[in-house]
């Protein structure tokens, strides 16, 4: 049976329910809690460049540098600068579908956010209802409708900001009641359904008249979709409009001159320049653009017939938009933007789609300036300022939807994976290199809409990417070549492949593909050759396979509903032979012989629907017969988490997430290899981790947004968490190490103790290079965070304090030592691999309590770190390791390069003694100075002796003057090129460090033996001369 319960809602039988359901969350929390962990936030690493879909925007109509943004599934976005910089404000919210952002027109601080996106493809996300911020963004209250699913039209009365009217399109996947337009009249608090259309329908759009804001034009659809069907068009569609600010409606009929028989989706615009004249994109039997001259009465088609201009995909986009200072000037956003000058007779293209992203589904026109133009398509958001003459491009926003996220094994690794409507990439996981990940440093592998790569373990240069229908090919990433591999059915049957098809290599034999239609085809050629070592694995349905008649006015067989299909392959990483298939119609098979024998595990999982879609199969890293399933049945208008184990090959299976125990559907899994009480759980919600084998979850909401977690990876070598988004691209969770030691130990016994550390990851000293491309880039540049370029320490402290730090080579000497101030809970510190150093000369000391200062680097090897705080102490090893990318050492020369830089602090040594004492006696005679005043012998003692100290100091120091003075002849001169030359720990002793070194010795000895003869003459008669004055510091009381 289905459940038909509305987006993410629960249903609450009753208080007794309520109270239970409470109880268990604070259970929950008790076993999982996540709050120690809050320094471990994951980092956004983009890419931003090909950016993801924008579904609504509104301006600020006094300052055009304040823009919002709202994406399909990757929150809302605020630009104070006209697009230059873009911040995410809604990332601690219930949900990440932005349906509609409107701006209150008397108020520019109070913003409205309708929830759900209104572009209802095969991928759309849905939301929670309405929410209000009246602080520009900062805060947000939810108002309500949170059944309403999506919300693609809101509207603030232009005088009466208590007014709101919401257009609710409503879920596309089954008939629900929340739907139509609904209005408040005092803010939010209350909302009243005005105008429905029945179960099945909502409001595909809505405008409001700017000259009598009583008067609303209101949209109906009626449309449908399943997992393997939709239908655009139905009787309930239509224009309707009140008069009275929706007390009543009117609906225009093909009386009133509108196409006779069913009507589909409906883009409406008013032009504010002559109010009385409205246009509607409307989709029939054959699609046209309408318009009325009377205010809606009476309505004319306006288009050219089949005039492809207008736009042929409605379901997907069907809005028009018209110049508010010129009535005839029409914009109609579809695949393209094209453009009326003629009242919407005919249509030109406007946006070139050769610089600029196809598919558009938001609009900006200013109502003062015209040619302030903002687009919104599936490639993010850009710009123009000339109407379309030119356009700005934000790459800087990373909403990429990723379907799926990869990795491999160079070093750094890289992650991969694929993007709706943006095609396939790879890029870095960490970048050796200063400033940042910038979206230069990612490799495009696919174009189209991009689903999962993977790489050829055998080498890393080549791998498999997927585009929409199984277009599966082979890439070379040094020449760029790209070789069609997607198999055919050696008898002509007709293929059936997922629009994110099944693909996988087997970790075992690395040499294997596997790709999956209805049939698993198989490969050890880099897909040469396949066979077919499976019957048809899918349901085979009948019913569910006439996507060719798919689209219902219009048709659209782009794939994209295609069924009875194998979604999942995951071959065991543990025994050979032993392969786990997913259908999107709801079978789990099983293969123990490499395709010899097949078991399907349909019908065995307790309290899951029939045929519900497998989103995910995870084998176990422990035991063979061990699996995870991942269904996901929302395609059915079902929000349930269903995540399924088995311990038997299929026999039996275990549901381990509850009903209630996320908030969203599951979409990903994964288990920690080593802890295997520790997992991951990517729901449309957001990401939740278990530290009790999923018996409790937890979300985690540490400096991670609010968004669909399409998929989770474990580095085996890094041990990073790596994420892959349906709506803000890709994140990675540096060594989650300290969360295995946590679930290992329990957190009780953890929290209990003082202090600790956790394991430490190997660390690698890399050579760190310059950045590529830009020497100054300016506030806009996207710059994915790196990785620092040091060793991750993770330690617990059970109170706030400070922490000494001391880190040992293997005979136990001291190498370095530091003093960290620790929080209460968990905390990363970063050693930069520096021994401890020497004072520079002239630095002045040390304050009590410091670290010393930052020295050479320590060579790799082995090394313990200790913490102490109070009386608790805890220790752990770390690895130091050279950079592999460098080449091999000469073990001599590294000695050699240890020895001179002994040489070096050494030499070091007695010319700061010396400048210290030159300092301290400069300050001492400008405490003097203060009682010379009044005595003019002393005066001139002290003219005399700072005239001294002036010519020392000038030995060592160029004299202070207007401009740029380079003395090469000062003594500070010698000891900045020595200490230029002596470069890091690893690099040979060069001739010009000897030469440096014997130069600044030799100046070195010139200034200290003046120093010196200072302090035997000059010096002790001056000290004896003030002695004999007795002058009284400190005045008696």
């Amino acid at each position: 049976m289905i459940n038909n319960q509305n987006p993410f809602s629960m249903k609450l039988g009753n208080l007794f329910t309520l109270l239970f359901l409470c109880l268990c969350v604070a259970s929950a929390t008790a076993q999982t809690d996540l709050s120690l962990f809050k320094t471990m936030e994951p980092r956004s690493i983009g890419p931003a460049g090909m950016s993801g879909r924008v579904t609504s925007i509104d301006v600020v109509r006094s300052n055009k540098n304040i823009i919002y943004a709202g994406t399909a599934s990757g929150g809302l976005w605020k630009s104070t600068s006209q697009g230059t910089l873009w911040e995410p404000i809604f990332d601690d919210q219930d949900v990440a579908s932005i349906g509609v952002v409107t701006i209150d027109p008397s108020n520019p601080s109070v913003i409205w956010v309708g929830t759900g996106e209104g572009n209802p493809r095969n991928s759309l996300n849905s939301g929670y209802g309405v929410y209000r911020s009246l602080d520009a963004g900062r805060t947000w209250e939810h108002m309500g409708l949170e059944k309403t699913s999506n919300i693609h039209r809101l509207i603030v009365h232009p005088n009466d900001p208590n007014t709101i009217w919401v257009g609710a399109i409503g879920s596309p996947w089954g008939e629900h009641e929340e739907r139509g337009v609904f209005k408040s009249t005092d803010g939010g608090k209350n909302w009243k359904k005005v105008l429905y259309g029945g179960p099945g329908a909502g409001i595909a759009d809505m405008v409001i008249d700017p000259t009598n804001p009583n008067k609303i034009v209101a949209a109906m659809w009626e449309h449908r979709r399943w997992p393997y069907f939709f239908n655009s068009g139905g009787p309930a569609s239509g224009i309707y409009i009140t008069y009275d600010g929706g007390e009543t409606w009117k609906r225009k009929t093909a009386e009133n001159g509108l196409p006779k028989g069913d009507l589909g989706r409906i883009g409406l615009a008013i032009a504010p320049s002559m109010p009385d004249r409205i246009y509607a994109w409307v989709e029939s039997a054959e699609n046209a653009i309408y318009r009325s001259d009377d205010g809606g009465e009476k309505w004319y088609r306006i288009s050219n017939k089949n005039d492809r201009g207008i736009g042929s995909r409605p379901f997907y986009y069907a809005d028009i938009y018209v110049d508010p200072k010129n009535e005839n000037r029409v914009y109609s956003l579809h695949t393209q933007v094209t453009a009326s000058e003629d009242g919407g007779k005919s249509f030109q293209n406007f946006v070139n789609s050769g610089i600029i992203h196809v598919d558009h589904h938001a609009w900006y026109v200013h109502p003062d300036d015209p040619d302030f133009l903002v687009l919104g398509n599936d490639g993010g958001l850009v710009l123009s300022t000339d109407r379309g003459g030119r356009w700005q491009y934000s790459e800087n926003l990373p909403i990429g939807q990723f379907y799926h996220v990869n990795y491999d094994m160079e070093y750094p690794y890289n992650v991969m994976g694929g993007m709706q409507d943006n095609g396939a990439w790879l890029g870095p996981s960490q970048l050796l290199k200063n400033g940042g990940i910038r979206n230069g440093y990612w490799e495009r592998i696919v174009g189209g809409d991009g689903f999962d790569v993977v790489p050829d373990p055998t080498d890393f240069r080549y791998g498999y990417s997927l585009s929409q229908g199984a277009n599966i090919q082979r890439y070379d990433r040094v020449t760029g070549e790209m070789v069609g591999i997607r198999p055919e059915h050696p008898d002509g049957v007709q293929l059936r492949w997922n629009w994110n098809a099944g693909v996988n290599v087997n970790p075992i034999d690395k040499k294997t593909v596997y790709i999956g239609a209805q049939f698993l085809f198989k490969s050890t050629d880099n897909g040469r050759n396949w066979d077919i070592i499976s019957p048809d694995l899918t349901t085979n349905n009948p019913e569910k396979q006439k996507q060719i008649d798919t689209g219902g006015l219009n048709f659209d067989n782009t794939g994209a509903e295609m069924h009875t299909t194998i979604t999942v392959i995951e071959p065991s990483p543990l025994k050979q032979g032993v392969i786990w298939v997913g259908t999107d119609d709801g079978n789990v098979q099983l293969t123990q012989d490499g395709g010899g024998k097949w078991e399907n595990s349909a019908g065995k999982f307790e309290g899951l629907p029939d045929a519900t879609w497998v989103q995910q199969i995870k084998p176990s890293t422990y035991d063979a017969a061990t699996a995870v399933v991942v269904f996901d049945d929302h395609r059915r208008n079902n929000w349930e988490p269903y995540v399924y184990q088995t311990t038997n090959y299929g026999k039996s299976w275990k549901r381990i997430v509850k009903k209630d125990a996320v908030f969203g559907f599951a979409l990903s899994f994964v288990q920690d290899p080593i802890e295997p009480n520790l997992m991951f759980l990517g729901t449309e919600g957001g990401l939740y981790v278990s530290m009790d084998g999923s018996a409790t979850w937890a979300k985690w909401t540490h400096g991670y947004p609010t968004v669909p977690t399409m998929d989770l990876q474990i580095h085996p070598r890094e041990h990073d968490l790596i994420i892959g988004t349906f709506g803000r691209a890709l994140w990675i969770l540096d060594d989650i190490r300290p969360l295995r030691e946590a679930t290992k130990m329990g957190m009780k016994k953890l929290m209990a103790e003082n202090l600790h550390v956790f394991p430490i990851p190997d660390a690698t000293n890399a050579i760190i290079g310059q950045y590529m491309g830009y020497r100054s880039t300016g506030d806009g540049l996207f710059m994915g965070e790196n990785k620092p370029f040091s060793a991750g320490i993770s330690y617990y402290a059970k109170e706030a304090g400070r922490v000494k730090v001391e880190i040992s080579d293997a005979q136990g000497k001291v190498a370095r030592t530091l003093y960290e101030s620790a929080d209460k809970g968990l905390n990363r510190m970063y050693w930069g691999f520096e021994g401890d150093g020497v004072r520079q000369p002239g630095s002045g000391p040390s304050r009590e309590g410091a670290a010393p200062p930052r020295g050479y680097d320590v060579l790799p090897g082995t090394y313990t770190v200790k913490m102490t705080k109070g009386n608790a102490s805890s220790s752990q090893t770390i690895k130091v390791m050279k950079d592999p990318r460098s080449p091999e050492w000469d073990m001599n020369e590294i000695e050699a390069k240890q020895k001179f830089i002994q040489e070096y602090y050494d030499f070091l040594a007695p010319v700061t003694e010396a400048i210290d004492r030159l300092q301290a006696a400069t300050k001492s005679v400008g405490l003097i100075d203060g009682f010379a005043d009044d005595n003019a012998a002393l005066k001139a003692k002290n003219a005399e002796i700072k005239k001294k100290l002036t010519a020392l100091n000038r030995l060592i120091y160029a004299e202070s003057t207007q401009g740029s003075r380079n003395d090469k002849s000062v003594l500070s001169s010698y000891l900045g090129t020595i200490r230029g030359k002596m470069g890091g720990s690893y690099d040979p002793v060069t001739q010009g460090m000897r030469f440096a070194l014997a130069n600044a010795e030799k100046k070195a000895n010139e200034v200290i033996g003046e120093i010196n003869t200072f302090f035997k003459t000059d010096w002790p008669a001056y000290k004896a001369y003030v002695d004999g004055l007795k002058i009284e510091i400190l005045p008696g009381f």
